[in-house]
């Protein structure tokens, strides 16, 4: 064989199957998780500036003056604004103009006095010499257990009570019910409870007349009660308080009581207080 045809030869044959082990190609590489380090970075230098912030803060805050409270007071409210002259402030109130000292003082001598003519209600052995004690008047409505309780949690003071009648049955009764200031408005409270119940068919089955002069008084006529062997009865009321004060009136008859009769008791009692 030429020279030639060996190289040909070579050229045209097949490469010879591999029959060794190949060296290994390149290791492969996990990429890198860049950006849980990155976030991981961040979050630390949050922390850190935060706690830095915060002292530094504390730093400032301790290094400075205390900054002064308002006064409590506020003078640019007082009334007059500036104190009147020498000889031109007002005169004090006198005794009987001063509400407060009326009612601190003989509570008897608030009641509207007994009408010439009028007899003392012998009926009315509760009340004794103008006054009627918390047992007593307790004993006037129908549970007195509970009345007791209830008045006393209202704080209730001293009732001084008047009572007379006129005319062959008429009877009138007013009382003054006094309670302590104990931080309730035990007057208020009591009255309001009086006239809730006034509007039922058992007592004046109405609402009543507002009371002039007085802002939440009342008044109240009820029908006549008829009853075969007796005679008819009649009764009208009034509700209402001044202060600490709370009065209760009362007026029965035989005969028909009129508006005018009750309205006019009542205020010229309201007219003391």
């Amino acid at each position: 064989m030429s020279i030639e045809e060996s190289i040909q030869n070579a050229d045209t044959a097949s490469p010879p199957e591999p029959d060794a082990v190949t060296e290994p190609g390149p290791p492969v590489r996990r990429p890198r998780r860049r950006g849980l380090r990155t976030l991981g970075l961040i979050a630390v230098a949050a922390v850190v500036g935060l706690v830095g912030g915060t002292a530094v803060g504390y730093r400032v805050q301790a290094d400075r003056e205390p900054t002064a409270l308002p006064p409590l007071n506020q003078p640019g409210l007082a009334y007059p604004a500036k104190p009147l002259p020498k000889g031109q402030e007002p005169a004090p109130l006198s005794a009987k103009e001063d509400r407060q000292a009326k009612a601190q003082g003989d509570l008897r001598k608030l009641l509207l006095p007994r009408p010439a003519g009028a007899r003392s209600d012998d009926f009315r052995s509760g009340i004794i010499k103008g006054w009627m004690s918390v047992y007593a008047y307790a004993s006037e409505f129908d549970r007195p257990g509970d009345a007791l309780d209830h008045q006393l949690d209202l704080g209730l003071r001293r009732v001084a009570a008047e009572s007379w009648t006129t005319g062959e049955h008429k009877r009138v009764e007013i009382r003054l019910v006094q309670y302590r200031a104990n931080g309730f408005l035990g007057a208020q409270d009591y009255i309001e409870g009086q006239q809730d119940y006034m509007p039922d068919e058992e007592y004046a089955g109405n609402e009543g007349k507002k009371l002039k002069g007085s802002s939440e008084g009342r008044y109240y006529l009820f029908p006549v009660e008829r009853k075969a062997g007796y005679l008819d009865s009649y009764r009208a009321r009034a509700y209402f308080h001044r202060g600490d004060i709370a009065v209760e009136i009362f007026m029965f008859d035989t005969k028909k009581i009129s508006e005018k009769e009750i309205r006019s008791l009542a205020e010229r009692q309201l007219g003391r207080l």
